[in-house]
């Protein structure tokens, strides 16, 4: 069996576009929030997030994720209309 990696504290970037950061040179890096529901947290820190066609816009002073892939988990709660 393979181990897990361990979590390096002080770490909290839970994805990222590897492919953007090969195939362009990166200018400027921007830290930001977003506002996420608790299905999209769990499956974030679950792995199920895909970032490679995505892309950010900037609007009116607002950073906009536009193309990034939530996958909802198997177990989220039957209440919640998940639209991925």
């Amino acid at each position: 069996m393979t181990k897990k990696k361990a979590h390096k504290p002080g770490s909290a970037t839970i994805a990222q576009n590897k492919r953007a950061r090969f195939e362009y040179f990166i200018e400027e890096e921007f830290e930001a929030g977003l506002s996420l529901q608790g299905w999209e947290v769990k499956s974030l820190r679950a792995g199920k997030a895909n970032l490679s066609d995505s892309y950010v816009t900037f609007r009116d002073g607002e950073a906009y994720l536009f193309g990034a892939t939530i996958t909802p988990l198997n177990v989220a709660s039957s209440h919640v209309v998940c639209d991925p």
